[in-house]
Parts: C-alpha cells; structure tokens; sequence
C-alpha cells in the first residue's frame, strides 16, 4: 500500500511543542528533559521500549497527568497550556485513542461518538440530529458504519473507527492513537492506516504509538525514540530504517533478531492424534495430529480464527468437549481432564491475553509468579511463606524482571515486564510441555528479543514449547516445524527449510 507522507514543505505549522519535561514518580523517573513537537497534518511515529517514558508522556499531553504533577512545558498552538484533566486537553483539541477502546458496547454508534455530548432540543436529547450528524461525519471521512449499529456486535476493527469518529466529533485537531493495531487483522490493519493517511491530508496530526515498526515506517512522517525516559531522537521515516529504529530504542545493535538455537530434538513429549473438538454443539477444530519432541520448537500458525487458541486451550483442559482423538504427554493419555490435571502432568499455557487471563493485575508481582504452583508451598493447609518468597525471587532474578521488588504490583509494569510475570508463573509450576500463544504480542523489541532466548533456554532444557504466533517472520525464525491451521483443520505442515510466506498463506488459506 502507498501512503503519501506530508512532507517537512508542508509541514510548516507547529501545534504542540513539549520543552524540557520531566515527570516522577517514586523511586523511578519517568521522563527527562524530554522535548517534543508535533507538526500541523503530520503523523509522528512515537517508539521506544515498554518503560521507555511513552505512554507517560501521553498522559501528560492527554491531562491525566496535570499540570504542577511534572516539570517543562506544554504548548499548543505556540500558547503555554496547563491541562487539569482530560476535559481540558480535549478542550484544547487532544484526543488519545487507547489500545482497550472505552466504548460501551451496549449502545448504537451515534450514542458512543456523542456520549456526553449529546444535541438537544430543550431538556430532550434530539435523536434525529445526532443519527444524521454522525451520519455526515462517517460519510465526510468515508467510513462504512451504521449509526444504529449497537458498538457490540461490531468487530474490533470496526470499533476502533468508532473511538476516532468519537474524538473527530469533538473537533480534535490532535489524535494520540496508542498500539491502535494490536488486535486487528492484517486487513483491518490496511483499512486502519489508509484511514491515518486520510487524516492527515486534512490536517489533522496523529501520534502513532506501536511496536510495529514496519507500520511506524510506512506511515509516518518522523519518528521520535525515546529510552529510558530521555529522547533520543527524531528521525526523518524517509530516511531511515527498521535496524536503526531498533538501535536507538535499544541502545545496542541486535545482530540476530530470530536468535534459534537448534538441537537434536529428543522423544515427543506433546502428542496429538485425531483431535476434533466441539463447542456449543458446533464442531470447531476437526482431526487434527502432531508431535512436539524434548528441545523442540513447533510453531503453529493460521489466520485470525483458525483455531489456533482454542487448540491450545483444549489441550490444556479449558475449552470445548473432545468428540475424537487423543492427547498424550510424556506418553500418558490426557482426558476428561482439567487445567490443573494438565499442568500435574507437566503441561502449562501461557495465555495471549495478559491482562485477562494471566495475571491479576492489582496484586503483587509475588503473589502473581506462584498462583499455579501454591502446593509446593503447602504445608498441613499453611503456606511456607519464606519458601514463596525465595522461589519467586530466583524467577524474578533470572527472567530479569525490572521492579523495586517482589510486592510491586503488576499493573504497575511495563507490558514486557509483566510478560514476563506471566511466563515465570508458568514456569514455576516446573513443565516439560510449554504452550506459548502469542507471547511477544504488545511488547517491545528488547523485551522480544529476552523471550526468544528464554525459549532457547528451555529448549537447550529439553522441554518441547509450542509457539502460536501471528507474526509470519516470528513464526519462521523460531520454529524447528509448524503446522499451519486452516478453519480447524491442518491446511500445511513445514520444516523450517522449507518454509515460505507464500506457502505458509497458502495452506493457511487451504479450507476458507
């Protein structure tokens, strides 16, 4: 897809301009010195690590930060700003489009773009003009959405469209869109950026916020890296590349970005046979057979909807009634069984969803590495405490978890630190098998990089790690074999030699 940039000619105008912020927080700076600008009908590429200073510095342009909480200056439109709240920003024409949308999902599209904001005649709200004023905005942008459409029987895709038509309606001249793409299909994720380019062209600025660094490179106009919470730099997108995107956020060169270590793989410690899984009556995931060996990686990829998650969870015991096959780990036949028979076994899921299914996010990182392991700790119905404490810190140690300590609590962290909360959850309940959907999603190239050796280690360990990932280049540089799905079935199965994008789309695409 072409996108035509603004070019620095056009670009004459700046909007926003941030001199010498600093913001702090107990023991941790999170911003320093930090100077910024936007450029009227610009896209501005903001990239950095997972603690980097991003998204603090967009709770300061957004209001949630208010001024007085930070050191340095705001200005919008070349005039000082001293923002006390979210309406305040808004006010001045600020917009943050988050990653989880804040839609109700209950109301229609003209309710969520209005909420709040309702027309009225006299005391009443005026139906009729809002349906056809959201009709005009969705027509001025040329967006496909029904304004009577209830925001909950539409796609993710489609929902993230609502939240920018939502801010367009308050006139915002400024879109803070914060890893707008996470969720999306590779499709949405085209209609998205061609949306982003449109912007632009009437003048609206965006900031877009991702770890997607080709999407970053393809849209934007500059890029500014931030690490450690200082700037680094601002690039011009044109005239530079993913590599030295990377070595700035990073502050080294990462020579190996797909850094698999192969063995000779041992006995099958996974094996499936036959399996075909119903759920709710409707048959989802059909005659489906593979094998994972001690220090092997298999990789199991697929489009959106391909069954990929609901295989790993029915494996572990969480999803869908068995109708055929068998499951066997270390040789034994699993069934009928639960999640905690599944991880006794020896078998462990990390979840794609962090935040919802993997961690309990107001507690301690402590209290989060030994939820699934507790009956090590268990003695005559009491808990061994100080036994808790030093098995946590040796995961904390290794895995290399960036907190004060054990009681930090876990929605405090960075997205990768809390990956990593996750995986050593797993870890600590000592399996031979390791099922990892989607395990780098949201987080950074450092944090990306420490998974990929993590699973290197455990590999060299002699467990067998199934890895689910949408990101074909990810899929074919940490995979000894894959197995493409297809509708719930096997469309291809490939040794890494001999895998292809093309061949891997194409049997990805073999029952649609």
């Amino acid at each position: 897809m072409s996108l035509t940039r603004t070019g620095n000619d056009a670009m004459s105008e700046r909007v926003l301009e941030v001199r010498g912020l600093s913001k702090r927080f107990p023991g941790v700076i999170a911003l320093d010195a930090v100077s910024f600008d936007l450029m009227a009908g610009e896209v501005h590429g903001l990239c950095g690590e997972n603690g980097a200073g991003k998204s603090t510095l967009i709770k300061v342009l957004s209001g949630i930060h208010a001024s007085g909480s930070y050191e340095g200056q705001v200005l919008v439109g070349g005039q000082p700003v001293a923002f006390r709240s979210i309406a305040d920003a808004e006010a001045a024409g600020i917009a943050v489009i988050y990653q989880e949308l804040a839609l109700i999902g209950a109301m229609t599209v003209a309710e969520n773009v209005f909420l709040g904001a309702e027309p009225r005649r006299g005391a009443l709200i005026d139906w009729h003009k809002m349906y056809a004023d959201t009709r005009e905005l969705l027509r001025d942008y040329d967006l496909t959405l029904d304004p009577t459409a209830r925001v909950a029987d539409l796609g993710v895709g489609q929902q993230q469209l609502v939240e920018i038509v939502k801010a367009l309606a308050k006139n915002s001249k400024i879109l803070l869109l914060d890893e707008p793409t996470a969720a999306l299909t590779e499709t949405e994720v085209e209609r998205l950026l061609h949306i982003v380019g449109g912007l632009r062209q009437r003048g609206i600025t965006c900031v877009y916020i991702s770890h997607k660094l080709d999407e970053v490179l393809e849209i934007a106009d500059r890029i500014t890296v931030l690490r450690d919470g200082e700037g680094v730099c601002t690039l011009a997108a044109g005239e530079t590349g993913k590599d030295e995107v990377i070595r700035h956020m990073v502050g080294r060169e990462i020579v190996d970005f797909y850094p698999r270590e192969r063995i000779e793989p041992g006995a099958p410690l996974l094996k499936v046979e036959g399996l075909s899984v119903a759920a709710e009556g409707v048959e989802v995931l059909r005659n489906i057979s593979f094998e994972v060996r001690a220090g092997e990686v298999l990789g199991l990829g697929g489009l959106m909807g391909a069954g990929r998650s609901e295989l790993l969870l029915h494996i572990l015991g969480g999803y869908g009634q068995r109708i055929g096959g068998v499951v066997q780990v270390n040789g034994r036949a699993l069934s009928g069984h639960t999640p905690a028979d599944a991880i006794a076994e020896g078998l462990v899921l990390v979840s794609e969803d962090r935040k919802r299914y993997g961690l309990f996010l107001e507690k301690s990182i402590g209290f989060n590495l030994s939820l699934s392991s507790l009956g090590q700790f268990a003695t005559h119905l009491l808990i061994d405490q100080n036994g808790e404490i030093r098995r946590n810190q040796i995961f904390f140690d290794s895995l290399g978890i960036r907190a004060n300590g054990q009681e930090t609590v876990v929605g405090s962290l960075s997205g990768g630190n809390q990956q990593k909360v996750v995986l050593g959850k797993a870890l600590m309940t000592e399996p031979q098998v390791i099922l990892l959907d989607e395990p780098t999603r949201g987080i950074d190239v450092g944090a990306k990089v420490e998974v990929y050796q993590l699973v290197n280690h455990l590999t060299a360990e002699g467990k067998a790690v199934v890895l689910v990932s949408s990101e074909l280049p990810e899929l074919m540089g940490m995979s000894d074999r894959m197995v493409i799905l297809s509708s719930g079935q096997v469309g291809g199965r490939f040794d890494r030699q001999d895998a292809s994008q093309e061949r891997i789309l194409a049997a990805a695409m073999a029952h649609n």
